[in-house]
């Protein structure tokens, strides 16, 4: 009997999970799918986090001043003074943000957590009683002292990362003045964990089996607020088992996700939010519920999203007859004057070509990437508005309202509308379809 035993025990600690290898536990489909898709965008941001930390001069609570028209990153915003940081605190040491008065153009200091939940953005709308001013960035239970002038913030894990955007509105140097008055610190030296290590993985050749290796150390890393969290990482935990039981087993997982991956890609620009006129989005994007596929589909295609109130994102893959876009042929945006853009925003509109499926900027002899409404677009007699897309000019467009596309490759457009109004919010306004001329 105790031989028995002593097996058993060897057994549980040899492979670290009882139900998957005593008992062969494989887990159905389903639940695979469910798992990868979760933690894939946990992943996503980890893989970010090591991305920053490669960057030159490099440091947690030091803000990145981007310069304008930066587009080292995802789905990047031309529209915007652009700074970043990645904040870190721990029980006895908080950050502290400074966030300057900005009068008569958009900005946000919007404050993410470590699986793309936004916890706050500051300014006149969302903290309309202190929208500008020190704020205290703390771990939650913290019960650190704080500047008494400072607004305490709690964050959601012992990190978090901080997105600055002050308008440009043709004024770049007004612009980047107030840019350069956000300022980040920390209020001593905390403890700062490294990033769970992760594979190099891009978009194209996304992570496979190795995202369940370690899986604790991924999950106890940042607590994800998402209602079904705890049910998730269950499944997570069945999966991770099951792939540790063997080798065999460890292969039929990673067979599983490369056939997961392919419909992912196709979910994540074309199914994750309602799709009209080809444009995919309207949805309320930054915070998430228990929707985690939409929450790893934009971590994958344009990361640290932000809410619906400060922003509506829609997604155009294909043209108006379904057919990927492709820089081989030519396409117009028309916008009818009782429908621009700019009717329906109270802050500004834009659009911005990507590559696919790396999401960015394709570079162009004339280095323009996107249009906003303080572009020099040229309207048409009947005040209508039309953008053409293409490697070449389109026909019938002014070479003003022309965004150069990647000969021969495929690409993806994104449209931002900034404080969207109502129409938007409620769903019942998109971009004018993207027809391909002929």
């Amino acid at each position: 009997m105790r031989e028995i035993a002593l097996a058993f025990l060897a057994l549980i600690f040899t492979t670290g999970s009882l139900s998957a290898q005593a008992l062969g536990t494989k887990p159905d489909e389903q639940t695979v799918k469910d798992a990868y898709i979760y933690l894939l965008g946990r992943a996503l941001t980890i893989r970010q986090e090591h991305m920053d930390r490669g960057g030159q001069g490099f440091s947690y609570n030091a803000i990145k001043y981007n310069p304008l028209g930066s587009a080292d990153f995802v789905n990047p915003n031309f529209d915007v003074a652009y700074l970043e940081a990645w904040v870190a605190v721990d029980e006895n040491t908080p950050a502290i943000l400074e966030v300057p008065e900005v009068r008569g153009r958009y900005y946000t200091a919007q404050i993410l957590d470590e699986w793309g939940e936004v916890v706050a953005n500051i300014n006149e709308r969302i903290f309309p009683s202190k929208p500008f001013g020190k704020f205290a960035l703390l771990k939650p239970g913290s019960h650190a002292d704080i500047p008494a002038d400072a607004s305490p913030i709690y964050l959601h894990s012992s990190k978090a990362k901080l997105l600055g955007r002050v308008e440009r509105k043709g004024d770049d140097e007004g612009a980047v003045r107030l840019q350069k008055q956000f300022k980040l610190s920390s209020a001593g030296t905390p403890r700062i964990a490294d990033p769970p290590a992760i594979p190099t993985f891009n978009n194209e050749t996304l992570i496979g089996v190795e995202i369940f290796d370690d899986l604790d150390g991924k999950l106890s890393s940042a607590l994800d607020v998402s209602p079904n969290a705890a049910s998730m990482q269950q499944k997570a935990r069945a999966v991770a088992a099951y792939a540790g039981s063997s080798p065999d087993a460890r292969a039929a997982i990673d067979a599983q996700i490369k056939k997961i991956v392919p419909d992912f890609r196709v979910y994540a620009v074309t199914q994750s939010a309602p799709t009209r006129e080809h444009w995919t989005g309207g949805m309320s994007a930054g915070n998430y519920g228990a929707n985690f596929w939409l929450r790893t589909s934009v971590n994958y295609a344009g990361i640290w999203a932000n809410s619906i109130d400060e922003v509506t994102y829609f997604v155009a893959s294909s043209d108006s007859e379904g057919q990927p876009l492709n820089g081989s042929n030519s396409y117009v945006i028309h916008f009818p004057a009782e429908n621009l853009p700019d009717k329906v925003v109270g802050a500004y509109w834009s659009v911005i070509l990507v590559s696919v499926p790396d999401y960015r900027v394709v570079p162009n002899s004339l280095n323009r990437f996107n249009f906003n409404n303080h572009s020099p677009l040229q309207k048409e007699a009947d005040g209508s508005l039309k953008i053409g897309l293409g490697a070449k000019q389109t026909e019938g467009v002014p070479e003003s309202n022309w965004l150069p596309a990647p000969e021969g490759k495929p690409f993806s457009l994104t449209f931002r509308t900034y404080v969207p109004k109502d129409i938007v919010r409620r769903g019942q306004w998109q971009p004018a379809a993207v027809t391909m001329v002929k």
